[in-house]
């Protein structure tokens, strides 16, 4: 989809590279300093919070996060996560559908995970704690199966 979705547009949301659209609304002003297996040291905001709108027909490339995800439905069509476990590669897993009848999901820092196309479009908010930094992004080698 090369055309932004209505909900994108009132929203002021760009593409992002997983797919779907997106914009960052909220980065916390505290930091916290993580130190890595290796040592290295990386600091990132306590949390970021995003609108992310998913308009029918398309999903999200599987991806890692390196921090824990808070999803939150905002009241427009639902929206499928589908995680695939913390492997070296995603597998099929677990659904999770995001609606009035369960708002919120978590997804935990180094899981799998992707959205599912559906009928209408979706609009969630994902919180990232500690915050989102593509540096801590990894999308999934899709010639790998």
């Amino acid at each position: 989809m090369s055309e932004s979705p209505e909900l994108a547009e009132r929203h002021d949301l760009a593409r992002h590279p997983e797919g779907g659209w997106y914009r960052r609304t909220w980065t916390s002003p505290e930091t916290v300093r993580l130190v890595g297996p290796d040592g290295s040291v990386r600091v990132r905001p306590t949390a970021t919070l995003i609108l992310f709108c998913l308009p029918p027909g398309e999903c999200s490339a599987w991806h890692t996060v390196a921090s824990d995800e808070v999803w939150i439905w905002n009241g427009a069509g639902p929206v499928t996560l589908q995680l695939g476990g913390r492997g070296d590669r995603p597998v099929d897993g677990q659904r999770v559908v995001l609606d009035a009848a369960a708002p919120q999901a978590v997804v935990p820092a180094g899981t799998w995970q992707r959205t599912l196309p559906a009928d209408t479009t979706g609009l969630v908010s994902c919180l990232v704690s500690p915050g989102f930094d593509f540096a801590d992004f990894r999308l999934a080698d899709e010639s790998r199966g």
